[in-house]
């Protein structure tokens, strides 16, 4: 079991890393402060891997000091949102194992499915509710920016994490696919 945790300390703390980079040097902005986010493709990859505790914890960590280190503040309620994102990915990990070496069609609409609606929970009601009580903003450009935000991290989620998820299960054996001569 230690050795599991050590792993897991260790996959947050490159995720968390990764997460800070990217998100640093690779963005396309597109609404106020809102960009396309490629880190979150490169999040779930490590939520479905190691699950829910990793997931969070390297978009909480990873956001928190991206936001530190790039704009001087944090922004709690998208840092939240971040971490929200990888938790729910990684929960239902189950239903799109990739560690067995398999990315089904079917997985592939449940792993959709599941980043979708922990997407829009995260930056179409956290994010805007968090900013609301904190800066006091108005609920429409809240909404809007939260809207934008979460679909750009839809798609890109939907495109890269499934993309980095099908390379992973192919560097997988599928069990079962050995057998004895």
């Amino acid at each position: 079991m230690e050795n599991n945790s050590i792993k897991k300390v260790v996959a947050t703390g490159i995720g968390a890393a990764l997460f800070v980079i990217i998100g640093m040097f690779v963005n396309i902005p597109i609404f106020g402060n809102t960009s396309i986010q490629l880190q979150y493709a490169v999040q779930v990859l490590f939520s479905v891997i190691f699950g829910p505790a990793v997931g969070f914890f390297t978009g909480f960590i990873g956001h928190a000091l991206k936001d530190g280190i790039q704009y001087g503040n944090i922004s709690w309620a998208w840092v939240l949102a971040s971490g929200l994102v990888g938790l729910g990915v990684g929960l239902f990990r189950r239903f799109y194992d990739v560690t067995k070496g398999k990315f089904s069609l079917k997985q592939i609409i449940w792993f959709n499915l599941i980043q979708i609606i922990s997407v829009y929970l995260a930056y179409g009601l956290i994010c805007p509710l968090g900013d609301r009580i904190l800066y006091k903003q108005t609920w429409s450009y809240l909404l809007t920016q939260g809207f934008i935000a979460g679909t750009a991290n839809v798609l890109t989620i939907a495109v890269g994490g499934t993309i980095l998820l099908a390379v992973y299960a192919r560097t997988r054996i599928q069990s079962g696919s050995l057998s004895k001569d």
